[in-house]
């Protein structure tokens, strides 16, 4: 069969991500099979784009990964939702081909996605052995064929003009089983442009915060990767990509195990490595001796999802740490030299402006490396219209305090304002020579941007 792979994300805000959940399902589709990329990342008209490489392109099926369903600035879904329909809708007005979905964008609301989108399959969660075993079902045919559709797990398609969704598979796939992704597929720009690259070293989270998607995307068994594996990948990243120079670590927590966090960072250290690298990491199972480990292995800073400085909202929010637990952290990191980024989200459900004031008090008094400040996004249309009127003067009257707070604090990132947010922030931050996530910078940056407009 000859399939049609397409990577559908364009955000490039505050940088532009190689497709690695992609890369993984194409490794993993069996070599019989012919496998193209097109990558829409760089592209201006993406659905003309698309059209023009399908018509050269010989295929039989069109796998479309979709990574986000919000943009970066968390201001909403459903200009993204409407993109990729058009993606769907122009790649049938030149081809008959099955489009197939997945990616961690539709494993948020797969069942939801399949109404709005209307593709013929849609695969939720982790798509390697399912992409291939619908690969291998669509060859068959009749009812052996529908057969092999309903055993293959997460797997939803129409029955009747119905969405079904058959059941998760009952074990997670070994991180250490799948195939390496083949980076020469990956757009020059992504390392030319921006310099840096992506590794994961596990999946699946544990924790149950009350907003996080990742356990629907990832699930919440963790399953890690060899760290000589790890290294050995981040290795060859930089033989085949030498002008690579960050290295982001996508696992939604990388401290948790903290043993295997450790391990990764011995790994490195082992080899000298010097490529600076961020991750995310969480309060919990956070101690010095990880700071240290992680500083020796070239780690430049650390994002944390601290979301709130009020007690009540972390309880609410399910986050399993106060805020004890994220001072201690920024005094570890202060004491080791890690620059740390904490992200907060305002106005979350049952929030109170003064629980939003408590968090910008907080946040003042903590003092870390560099805040990016979210706000909370409600779907309006599910809420009564007296609630969606309250919800829409609450954001008002957190974007009102966090406009009065910005003078003061040039190492803040709002992005739903533009604040220390947008395009032109980054280019004269490439034009300096920088690399990796904006909030390292703000500091030391010469001319440093601060606010550069509310958008």
């Amino acid at each position: 069969m000859r399939i049609a792979f397409v990577s559908g994300n364009r955000e490039k805000l505050p940088d532009a991500c190689v497709p690695l959940g992609l890369l993984y399902v194409m490794a993993s589709t069996p070599r019989r099979h012919e496998r193209a990329l097109f990558d829409l990342c760089f592209e201006q008209e993406p659905e003309e784009a698309l059209q023009r490489w399908l018509e050269r392109t010989p295929h039989d099926l069109v796998a479309l990964g979709m990574r986000n369903v919000q943009n970066n600035d968390y201001s909403g879904i459903n200009d993204n939702i409407a993109y990729y329909r058009g993606l769907i809708d122009a790649a049938r007005r030149v081809s008959d081909a099955p489009i197939v979905i997945g990616g961690g964008g539709f494993s948020v609301m797969p069942a939801e996605l399949m109404e709005h989108l209307r593709p013929d399959f849609g695969i939720s969660g982790e798509g390697e052995q399912a992409f291939a075993r619908l690969v291998d079902a669509l060859e068959v045919e009749g009812t052996e064929g529908v057969a092999a559709l309903d055993a293959i797990g997460s797997l939803f398609r129409f029955v009747g003009g119905v969405v079904v969704g058959n059941p998760p598979e009952p074990e997670f796939l070994v991180m250490d089983d799948l195939p390496v992704p083949d980076r020469s597929l990956v757009d020059d720009r992504y390392s030319t442009r921006y310099g840096i690259e992506s590794v994961q070293t596990k999946r699946g989270c544990a924790l149950r915060c009350d907003y996080c998607t990742y356990p629907l995307i990832e699930g919440r068994v963790g399953r890690v990767r060899r760290p000589e594996a790890v290294a050995d990948e981040m290795e060859a990243v930089m033989a085949a990509r030498p002008e690579t120079r960050h290295f982001f670590i996508v696992d939604s927590v990388f401290n948790l195990p903290r043993r295997h966090a450790k391990n990764v960072c011995r790994a490195l250290i082992d080899r000298d490595w010097s490529v600076p690298w961020t991750c995310y990491a969480n309060p919990l199972g956070f101690d010095r001796e990880f700071a240290e480990l992680a500083v020796r292995a070239g780690c430049a800073g650390m994002e944390i999802g601290s979301d709130s400085g009020c007690e009540e909202v972390l309880k609410r929010l399910r986050k399993g740490f106060g805020t004890a637990e994220i001072r201690r952290l920024h005094e570890t990191c202060r004491d080791t030299g890690l620059p740390d980024c904490h992200t907060f989200i305002l106005g979350t459900q049952g929030e109170s402006l003064g629980d939003v004031a408590r968090t910008l008090d907080f946040v003042r008094d903590l003092d870390p490396f560099a805040a990016i400040m979210m706000i909370w996004v409600d779907d309006h249309e599910a809420l009564e219209p007296a609630l969606r009127v309250k919800r829409m003067a609450l954001r008002e009257q957190i974007e009102a305090m966090l406009s009065a707070c910005t003078p003061d604090h040039p190492n803040w990132i709002i992005p739903p304002m533009g604040v220390n947010f947008d395009a032109q922030v980054f280019r004269r931050l490439r034009r300096g020579g920088l690399h990796g996530p904006l909030w390292q910078h703000l500091r030391g940056f010469a001319g440093s941007p601060r606010v550069t407009g509310i958008a």
